[in-house]
């Protein structure tokens, strides 16, 4: 647990605040006082005063002054460490917006005791206690946000859909954006086989979760103020003493992303508050409908199981830099029957500890080994400890020997880079809760591109097939500091140049593989020629890939191109589904009202068609249903309009938006194989 808290732009000197603290500030203040809060909140940056033992006090005028002073783990815990020298407080507004301006606090800023007791057995997208590669730990959110699919919604690429199959995946798409029985007027769903239902008090909690949500969808980012806000943090907590803790991690990630927007911080895209938006909607939906189970509950720290002896191999490491100032290395690591794990070191200081830490020493059961020769060696661990999703534990009891490391070409690494990535691609497209796993494919490099690589995938006899997909290569880190950029511009100094390349695949872009590390292509000339000491491959976060690591170009073997270069095909870019996405978008940043008003000046025209001709017919009809539902204005028996409620118009966003993630998941896997 973190006894340090790198505070989120623009919110100051503050400490992290539980949310139970601030939602309880907000819920004791007046109608009155609730108006002015918004106000107050901006403006108690600029009056803070910082003190030398951690404390924070804010003055507002000759008679109120607040005090922030937060316990052993950093963190602002309970409500008596923030006080006001007002004559209203604690109920003052003063106290209120000091606690509104502070960060959130996430499970990892919390004491172990600073919340109930869970199943120790967590879903592989559960909440973790350490942040995971490339990620900020604050968010407390899993590393890939799951894409529902709808059963029985057409999920196939655009032109292949069929007009007779539209009502049925409408149907089926609009059944699976669950809502709380109680609102939607259907019966409870019966669980999974092999799931546990949800409790009365989990069903209950979701469901007044999913109310406070559905309102805040409604209203949009400009009445998503810091009431609102509050709303959401009361019934995160609700949700949190119920025992659902993904639910309470989603609805942090929909007010950390509405401060943000309301901010407008340049980190924050809507795109990520829209995703944060179905994510908490799809789970407090389906808990409050009667569907359980450890993959919609979560836990709320990170679970070790007992893993025996493990014999682990090291494939690559990973410089993980976070937004919000966490830096640090991940390892990872290879079992002979081909499971993946990791070992993390990852801790707050930014960019120097993320560029420092791949010499680090490994803290794993005693081991003698660094991050640099952990990636190159390996470890016979006993008594090893092993999350969900693959991280290695460093408990008492464990104990590690290093091993001789093995090359890529021999097993079991050699498993990674033995059937076609897209093969790979679909099977992980086809389940968006399993745990991320390295991606390994032989390529041809074909052209730089700005920051990235074409390149195309190499046959299993060396040759680049004439109708192989163009593929890119992305940084594993986007920032200039670390070594991801230059070594792929250096690489795109030789075309045609073969590259055994493994990375993490980005299942959010057409056909994009995040290169992590590269070594030669096994029997092929014009290929890399590294230092026998670096095993074959190069970690491209850390190691720097120079002009005596590559062939010379006048031995690029004649009449053997890659291919043309040309633009890179872009499924998704061409694909008239990023009309949906940006009325989904306008529906997160301006509530109902965006969406009726967009409806009605190009949705006939400039949305509908499109997609009908493309073949999206079910896109079609679920967007003509949200833009119908938004639009909906009743009248009382007396003409007047009445409120038209957010459970219906939640619903039929919900189903849009769940059905454009399937669509798009699909896309991508079809990418990837594209000829």
């Amino acid at each position: 647990m973190s006894t340090t808290h790198p505070c989120e732009p623009g919110t100051g000197p503050f400490p992290p605040v539980a949310p139970e603290v601030l939602a309880e500030a907000v819920e004791g203040l007046t109608g009155r006082l609730r108006k002015k809060l918004d106000a107050a909140v901006a403006s108690c940056a600029d009056l803070a005063r910082p003190g030398e033992d951690g404390t924070v006090a804010v003055r507002f005028g000759e008679d109120a002054e607040v005090t922030v002073r937060p316990g052993p783990s950093g963190a602002v815990t309970r409500p008596e460490q923030a006080t006001c020298t007002c004559l209203l407080a604690p109920r003052c507004l003063h106290r209120a917006a000091v606690l509104g301006a502070a960060p959130l606090a996430g499970p990892e800023d919390l004491p172990p005791e600073h919340g109930p007791d869970l199943a120790p057995d967590p879903a592989p997208d559960a909440p973790s206690e350490e942040p995971a590669p490339g990620t900020a730990p604050a968010t407390a959110t899993p590393p890939g946000t799951p894409a529902t699919t709808s059963v029985g919604a057409d999920t196939r690429p655009a032109g292949t859909m069929t007009g007779n199959t539209t009502t049925t995946a409408v149907q089926a798409a609009v059944r699976a954006a669950p809502a709380p029985p109680s609102l939607a007027g259907l019966p409870s769903a019966p669980p999974d086989a092999g799931t546990t239902a949800p409790t009365a008090a989990q069903s209950a909690a979701a469901g007044a979760l999913w109310h406070v949500a559905a309102n805040a969808l409604a209203g949009g980012v400009p009445a998503a103020g810091a009431v609102v806000q509050a709303e959401l943090l009361r019934a995160a907590h609700g949700a949190r003493l119920a025992g659902l803790p993904r639910a309470e991690a989603a609805a942090l990630r929909v007010v950390r992303g509405l401060r943000n927007t309301r901010d407008r911080r340049a980190a924050q895209r809507l795109t990520h508050l829209a995703e944060a938006f179905r994510d908490l909607l799809h789970v407090c939906g389906s808990v409050a409908a009667g569907r359980g189970g450890p993959s919609l509950t979560g836990t709320t720290r990170r679970a070790y199981r007992e893993g025996g002896s493990l014999r682990t191999y090291g494939l690559c490491r990973e410089p993980v830099l976070s937004a919000t100032g966490y830096g640090g290395v991940v390892t990872h690591l290879i079992t002979p029957d081909g499971a993946q794990h990791q070992v993390s070191d990852v801790r707050p200081g930014g960019l120097a500890r993320a560029r420092g830490a791949g010499s680090a020493s490994v803290a794993l059961g005693g081991a003698t080994l660094d991050h640099a020769g952990l990636s190159r060696g390996g470890l016979l661990i006993v008594g090893a400890t092993v999350s969900a999703d693959g991280r290695l534990g460093a408990g008492r009891g464990v104990k590690a020997t290093p091993l001789r490391g093995v090359p890529w070409t021999e097993a079991p690494a050699a498993g990674l880079f033995a059937r076609p990535a897209a093969r790979a691609v679909a099977a992980r497209t086809a389940d968006p809760d399993a745990a991320e796993t390295l991606l390994g494919c032989d390529v041809a490099v074909v052209a730089p591109a700005g920051d990235h690589l074409l390149v195309r995938e190499l046959s299993p006899d060396g040759t680049v097939p004439p109708d192989a997909p163009l593929l890119r290569l992305l940084p594993g880190h986007p920032h200039p500091e670390l070594a991801h950029t230059g070594n792929l511009r250096r690489l795109g100094e030789r075309p045609g140049l073969r590259l055994r390349v493994l990375g993490r695949p980005d299942l959010t872009r057409a056909a994009t593989l995040r290169a992590l590390a590269a070594g030669p292509v096994p029997g092929a000339e014009y290929t890399l020629r590294l230092p026998d000491e670096w095993l074959g491959r190069a970690d491209l976060g850390y190691d720097r890939i120079q002009g005596v690591h590559l062939p010379p170009a006048e031995h690029r073997p004649a009449g053997d191109p890659p291919g043309p270069a040309g633009p890179a095909p872009d499924p998704l870019a061409e694909s008239p589904l990023w009309r949906v996405r940006g009325l989904l978008e306008s529906g997160v940043s301006g509530g109902r009202r965006a969406v009726a008003e967009a409806a009605r000046d190009e949705l006939p025209a400039g949305t509908l068609g499109p997609l009908r001709r493309a073949g999206l017919t079910a896109a079609a009809e679920l967007t003509g249903a949200l833009a119908a539902e938004a639009g909906r204005r009743p009248r009382d028996a007396f003409g007047r309009l009445a409120d038209a409620g957010s459970e219906t118009y939640t619903r039929a966003w919900l189903a849009l938006a769940t059905h454009l993630a399937a669509a798009e998941r699909s896309l991508v896997a079809a990418s990837w194989a594209a000829h």
